[in-house]
Order: structure tokens, then C-alpha cells, then sequence
């Protein structure tokens, strides 16, 4: 009898201790599904002195005195930030080696993605200067932009990451354009597509062996296909 009457409690917590649990990871599942995670950021993060910062923020910056951000996943790491632009520490170097490097570099005005007419020139040479603290040998930065198609944020976001050891020889030649200035970028990259025929593509750029930048096009993702995305 005192058995039973003990047991029944006991399976009733387990099941809600289970129940709460799966809530959890729910909830967790559609954070990291959410296409406005990058916004979210923008939005609700920057600002550590902001009402009520750690509850509004989903990833609070390291330097802030949020609870909840011990482990890596779960910071915000700044590397440089401008009145109009921020880059930011990938959670993909999280359990990485000192070699690996993936960094994101963000408007902070709402632009959806190489599609938005509204995309920022000058994103690629704030990127461009970011990474050169990050990689050591200029001729293995790569930064890309991935096709609508082919990312999982709706806020613009550029990689900045390393090529894969060959990857220039994997270029197709009538994708790539050459330009002195950055600011041409989006301009290049537009009009190549269009002699391509392509509706969606994604962008990468990195230098020139004859100086200047390559600017790439290519209907896939050229952040797995070109680069060192991962380090696993």
C-alpha cells in the first residue's frame, strides 16, 4: 500500500520533470530555426546597458554580466563594430582549434540578403578589414554571401572564413569578375549573374593573384563549396 501510494507521485514528477523538459528543447529547437536570429541580435544585443538585457537577449555579449552565458554556444563575442556595421564571433568556432576561423559580419540597418536592394556597399571592406586581424595569410580570406536559397538567416551576413587549399583552381572562369574596389562588389556580382542567368546566387570574394579582388557567382553556396565552413 505505502508502496504504491509512493510510486504514483514518483511517476507523475517523472512525467513532469519529461514534459518540461521537451518544452525546453522545443523552444530551443525553434530559437535556433528561427530565420530572425541574426535580427534578433541586431536588435536586442548590442546594447549590454539596454532595460532588462538579459532577458531580452537571447545571446547576450561576453562581456556582459548575463548568468546564462557560460558556455560558448551561448556568448556573444564582438570582434569590431562601426556606427553601421558589427562582426561577430561564428558559434561554429565553438570546440574548435586556434586555427579555425568563422566570423560573421552584419548591417546593422535591417537588409535581408544579396537579393535586398538595399545592401551595403561598404560591408565588404569592413569585413575585408576585420578578417585580416583574424587570418594571417591575406590570400586564404575569403568572404561569402550565400544564395537566399541556400542560408538560414534573413538578415545579410557575410562569412569571413578561410578558402580550401585549392580552391582557386575549382573557380569556374565565367564566374569570376576581377575589381580594384569593394565598393563594386554588389555591382559586379549582379551583372555576372545576369550574363549567367542566375535568379539567386551567392557571392565570394578574396584577392587576385594579379592584384586587386576576385568576386565569384555561383547558384550554390560558396561558403561549403570554396571554404573551410566547418571545422569538423
Amino acid at each position: 500500500m505505502h508502496s504504491q501510494n509512493f510510486t504514483r507521485p514518483v511517476r507523475i514528477f517523472v512525467i513532469e520533470v519529461v514534459i518540461s523538459l521537451s518544452l525546453i528543447l522545443l523552444v530551443a529547437d525553434a530559437m535556433a530555426a528561427s530565420r530572425e536570429a541574426l535580427w534578433d541580435i541586431i536588435n536586442n544585443c548590442l546594447d549590454i546597458s539596454a532595460l532588462d538585457y538579459c532577458k531580452v537577449c537571447t545571446l547576450p555579449r561576453a562581456e556582459s554580466s548575463c548568468k546564462e552565458k557560460f558556455r560558448c554556444e551561448a556568448q556573444l563575442k564582438i570582434w569590431s563594430e562601426s556606427s553601421n556595421y558589427i562582426a561577430m564571433k561564428d558559434r561554429k568556432m565553438c570546440g574548435c582549434t586556434e586555427e579555425f576561423v568563422h566570423g560573421l559580419a552584419l548591417p546593422r540597418a535591417q537588409v535581408t540578403g544579396v537579393e535586398d536592394p538595399k545592401r551595403p556597399s561598404g560591408i565588404w571592406e569592413f569585413a575585408w578589414n576585420v578578417a585580416l586581424k583574424q587570418i594571417s595569410s591575406e590570400n586564404t580570406i575569403a568572404l561569402v554571401v550565400n544564395p537566399a536559397q541556400h542560408r538560414s538567416q534573413d538578415q545579410l551576413h557575410v562569412h569571413m572564413v578561410r578558402l580550401k587549399e585549392n580552391a582557386r583552381k575549382s573557380f569556374p572562369k565565367r564566374s569570376i569578375a576581377r575589381t580594384e574596389s569593394m565598393d563594386r562588389v554588389w555591382v559586379i556580382a549582379q551583372e555576372k549573374a545576369k550574363e549567367l542567368k542566375l535568379d539567386d546566387y551567392g557571392v565570394l570574394v578574396t584577392t587576385h593573384t594579379d592584384g586587386g579582388f576576385v568576386v565569384l557567382v555561383d547558384q550554390e553556396s560558396p561558403e561549403y563549396k570554396f571554404t573551410e565552413a566547418t571545422c569538423r
